[in-house]
Formats: C-alpha cells, sequence, structure tokens
C-alpha cells in the first residue's frame, strides 16, 4: 500500500502546473571542468603558443556555460586569466593571481591559489571569444590554456 501511495504521490507532484519540467533550473545548467595538473597534462602546440597543464588545452564551450578549474594535482595552482591574443614569453601575473577574483570570463578573473584538491568559483562564458590563462607558479612550464566560447 506504501508503495502505491508513493508512486501516486510522485506522479501527482510531477504533473503539477507551473512546476518546472524534470532536469530544469540551475542544477541543470551547463557546466564544463577543466582539469589541472602540471603532471599528467602534457604540453601541446595550440593557436596560441604552446600550452599544458590544463585538461583540455583548449577548451571549446557555448556562450552562458560556466567553467570550474579542479586542482587534480599535488601542487598548488591558478588559473589566472591573460589580457593578450597569444601567451606571452615571460609571465604576465602579478601577486594578485593568488588571491580570487571575477565571476565571469569576459572580465578576467584567477581562481586564487588551488591547494590540491580544490575547485575554483564558477566562471560565467558571458560574451564570445577566446580567453587564455595560466598558472602563477608554473607560466613558464608552460603550464597555460584557453577558453574559446561560441
Amino acid at each position: 500500500m506504501r508503495v502505491v501511495s508513493l508512486l501516486l504521490f510522485s506522479a501527482l507532484v510531477g504533473c503539477t502546473p507551473g512546476a518546472p519540467p524534470a532536469g530544469s533550473g540551475s542544477a541543470a545548467a551547463a557546466a564544463t571542468t577543466i582539469d589541472v595538473s602540471l603532471t599528467s597534462s602534457s604540453v601541446a602546440a595550440t593557436a596560441y603558443g604552446s600550452a599544458g597543464g590544463f585538461a583540455p588545452a583548449v577548451t571549446t564551450i557555448a556562450l552562458g556555460t560556466s567553467v570550474r578549474f579542479v586542482n587534480v594535482d599535488s601542487f598548488s595552482h591558478t588559473s589566472t586569466s591573460i589580457s593578450a591574443a597569444t601567451f606571452p614569453a615571460a609571465s604576465p601575473f602579478g601577486g594578485a593571481a593568488l588571491n580570487e577574483s571575477g565571476s565571469t570570463l569576459s572580465g578576467g578573473w584567477s581562481s586564487g591559489t588551488l591547494g590540491a584538491g580544490t575547485a575554483s568559483q564558477p566562471l560565467l562564458a558571458d560574451k564570445t571569444g577566446t580567453y587564455l590563462y595560466g598558472c602563477f607558479f608554473h607560466y613558464s612550464a608552460p603550464m597555460r590554456g584557453a577558453i574559446v566560447v561560441k
């Protein structure tokens, strides 16, 4: 009897007028994770220069998608935006890269220092374009990547 009542309740809740459809809302919003690891992500040639340490090295996402960086390594890293069309030869980062900032790709951001097993704040792909980024600690490794928003 309890099983029948539970099934009837579930069916009624699913058909409630004005209720959001299953799978809608912020939990179902598009999200992309970029792995951060100096040791497991090899260096690759990209249209922007050598990249590595982030997987994938170039991530293509749709407008409106959120991105999070997850440190799957045992070293501390950052993911910090670079305002350039190609990767600069020398590190473009100052001490501000060590502090979390920003919430959109177009506004510039830094994850701040990500310890092992930690994740960055979500970053909204709010405008189309190409966004370069790198690691404050390992930029010359080269620990760099790109996000292309279409």
